[in-house]
Order: structure tokens, then sequence, then C-alpha cells
């Protein structure tokens, strides 16, 4: 019987020679110093050996937990060496079954049962969210933690319900992962239980200057028509309400090429009661800032032969769907924390806080007046909706330079994908010259 003593002390001789343990467990000694661990046995009627590895990697003691593994295998009737690259040949297979490609399989299996559009955001999510982080793991060994992790994360950018969604997908893959034997449970299955909960009660809104322009870097990488992601970059420049944006004109547009240029959205589009759409100087004027200017000069070779600038893809002369912009933010991953109206909540906190801290007398007045907020003591007729034009002005810059921090350019926005198949939008439109306000064509 061998000790750890007798192991160490063994040493090279002109011929292999063997040291024997219990068991039929045998140390064998090479003329180059090497000690390697062999098993003899017998298995229907035939002499075999089998390897256990190297001393010292293979201890004395491990050699002998693996020789009494492999004679339990041998009497319950099954030949070692088989179950032996059975076992190494299901933790290769194991690891080749990443979440990612389990997912994708589940994704492809069950996309018939969906809606086109469905299926893209599913996948979409899942490859934003899910698959860098936990995407080449082996499915089976995820645990809820690294699950958890994850949803943490989204949950960290304010989209508590994309988190909700997602665990719901990740738990999906892994329902079908048992049912193909690749996994054994589910580990996201109560991770519902540990979520943020919803917010309820006013429309979501992000607030903070870092995240906001985050979620339009996003919002802007997803794929949309370039006329959406220029109206939205248009909404957050100029904090109007998503239905003044949707129905703009190009002939509400003055002086563009000037000094001054401005928006002048009428009074029978603002929203209020007949009196305040028939009311006499009631149009809402907008400070056109350069950075909202860039972004018609990257419509302008898109729409502007046509009355609209923000048409609907079917019907030029109708807007663009009142959905459109909220299922862009939704399908960033910002459903339920940002919708389109929620650039005006953001625009007012954040300039009002700055206007605390580096402001003059009477902005949060002017801050209202460019919100098109009407103070409930003004006397009927008397409201002078062009007050303040020049300080109006320099707020609107002040805010579209901080907003527009590291974002690119908005004729950038038009060349990228339209679909997540990589479709390229089209111009529909030539350039329309109308005065001095002619942008190049971008073909």
């Amino acid at each position: 019987m061998l000790t750890d003593a007798k192991v160490r002390a063994a040493k090279p001789r002109s011929k292999t020679y063997k040291l024997s343990d219990t068991n039929r467990l045998f140390l064998m000694v090479t003329p180059s110093g090497g000690k390697l661990w062999r098993w003899n046995y017998d298995y229907d009627g035939r002499h075999k050996s089998m390897a256990f590895g190297a001393w010292p990697i293979v201890s004395l003691a491990d050699a002998r937990t693996k020789r009494d593994e492999a004679y339990t295998a041998l009497c319950e009737g099954h030949d070692p060496a088989i179950v032996k690259k059975l076992r190494i040949e299901a933790n290769l297979e194991s690891s080749r079954q990443t979440f990612e490609r389990v997912a994708r399989d589940w994704h492809e299996n069950a996309r018939s049962q969906w809606a086109p559009i469905h299926a893209q955001d599913v996948i979409r999510s899942l490859e934003r969210d899910v698959f860098p982080t936990i995407g080449s793991l082996p499915i089976a060994q995820l645990i809820p933690p690294l699950i958890l992790s994850v949803l943490r994360e989204v949950e960290s950018r304010g989209a508590i319900e994309t988190a909700k969604r997602i665990r719901q997908r990740i738990s999906a893959v892994f329902v079908y992962a048992i049912a193909k034997g690749i996994a054994q449970s589910d580990p996201a299955e109560k991770l519902g239980a540990v979520l943020k909960p919803l917010r309820k009660g006013r429309q979501p809104a992000i607030t903070d200057l870092v995240p906001l322009r985050r979620m339009i870097l996003v919002a802007e990488e997803d794929y949309a028509r370039p006329i959406t992601r220029l109206a939205l970059r248009l909404l957050a420049l100029t904090a109007v309400r998503p239905s003044e944006l949707r129905g703009a004109r190009w002939d509400e547009f003055e002086d563009l090429n000037g000094k001054e240029p401005v928006w002048r959205i009428p009074a029978s589009r603002m929203k209020g009661n007949i009196e305040r759409k028939e009311e006499v100087d009631g149009d809402h004027l907008v400070p056109m800032t350069t950075q909202a200017i860039a972004v018609l000069k990257g419509l302008w070779p898109l729409t502007g032969n046509g009355p609209l600038l923000f048409p609907s893809n079917r019907h030029l002369h109708r807007p663009m769907s009142e959905n459109a912009l909220g299922y862009l933010l939704n399908r960033a991953g910002y459903h339920g924390h940002h919708v389109p109206h929620g650039f005006r909540a953001a625009f007012s906190t954040i300039m009002n806080e700055w206007a605390e801290r580096e402001g003059k007398d009477h902005d949060r007045k002017v801050i209202d007046l460019m919100l098109a907020h009407v103070p409930k003591e003004r006397v009927e007729g008397a409201y002078n909706r062009a007050a303040y034009m020049p300080r109006r002005r320099e707020l609107a810059e002040i805010w579209a330079t901080m907003l527009s921090k590291g974002l690119p350019d908005p004729i950038d926005l038009i060349d990228r994908p339209s679909k997540v198949t990589g479709v390229r939008f089209r111009c529909r439109f030539a350039p329309r010259v109308d005065g001095e306000f002619r942008f190049p064509v971008r073909r």
C-alpha cells in the first residue's frame, strides 16, 4: 500500500516500473521521471485500464477518490472509461450551450407566434441589455445573483418597466432550456419580487441632464425613420408639446436665414379651449437655436418639398403617428420612465435649477412663458405672449448647448438604419427653394 512519502521517494529507473496501491490502483514511474496514476479493471470479460492523471497534480488521495468513483460505476454495470468520456462530452456541450445561443434558438422558435415588430423588440432588448453581460456564459451555470445584476443595470438607468419585461424574457429562455434538457432550473423565476415597483402618477420624465442626454443617444441609435429621430431631437431642443411638433409646418418658421429665427406656432394649434385657439396675437413663439436650425437642415432634403416637417410615412399630407416617438423611446428601453411629453418637464426642472444658480430676475416667469404656460393671475386679453423674447432666446441657447453636449450632428442621424435588417431610409422629396432658405440635398 502506498503512502505519500513512498510516492515522493520514487526515483526513475532505466525502465518503467509500477508501485501498487490497493484495489488495483498503481503509480507508473517512467524513465524520464514522470509519475502517472493508473487503474486496472475487468469489464465484460476484457482487461482494461484507466488513466487518472499525473502526480503531484493528482495526489494519492485524489487518485484513490477517482478509483472509488470508477469502481462504483463498474459495480453498477457501466464501463468507467465510457462514463468518463460521456461526462467530458457533456461538460463540453454544456459550455457550448451559452445563454445567447439558447436565447436565439428560443427566439427563432417563438417568433412565428408574434407580430414582426414585437419579435424585433424582443431580440433587440436581449442584444442590448442581456447578451453583453451573460450571453457568453453557459446557461446551465447561471445563478439568480448573475441574472439580478443584469436587471439592476437596466433599473439603474430608470427603465423599471423594461427590467420587468427582460426578466420575463430571460425566464422564458430558461423554460425553453429546461424543456430541451439544457438547464435544470429557472434562476429568473423569483426575481420579480425584488425588482423596483413601477412609479405611478404623472407622466414619467427624466429630469437630470446627464441621463437625459444618454437616453437621447440610446434612442437615436435605435432603428427608426430618420424623420422620427430628427423629430425626437427637435422636441428635446424646443420643449414644445408633442402634438405641436407633429403638426409643424414649414411655413410656420420665420427668418431662418436671419439673426432672430423663430417658430410661430399658431394659436389654433395650441392646447386650450376654443377661446384660447381664437385668441388674437395668441401664437406661441419659439426662438430657434443654432442646434434646432441644424435639425431643420437635416430634415429639409427629406420633407422640404411638402407642407409638413414630419409627415406620415404612408400619407404625406398627414402628420406622423402620435405614437411614433413613444414607440422609439420604448424600443430604446425607456418605457415607463420617459415619454415624449417628458421633455417639457425636463426643460422646466433643469432650467429652473440653473436659473436658481446662475439666472436673472424673472427667469422663472420666462421659462414658464417658453413652455406656453399662462399665469393664473393674467387679465384676459392682456397677456403678452411675445414678451421677453431676447431673454427667451438666450435661455433657449443655454438649454440647447447643455442638452446637445456629446450628441451627434443631426445630419448624421439620417443614414442610420431604419430597420433591424439594415435597410436605410431613402429621401422621398426633392429640396424646396423658398426665398433664401436653401439647404443642400443629402444623398
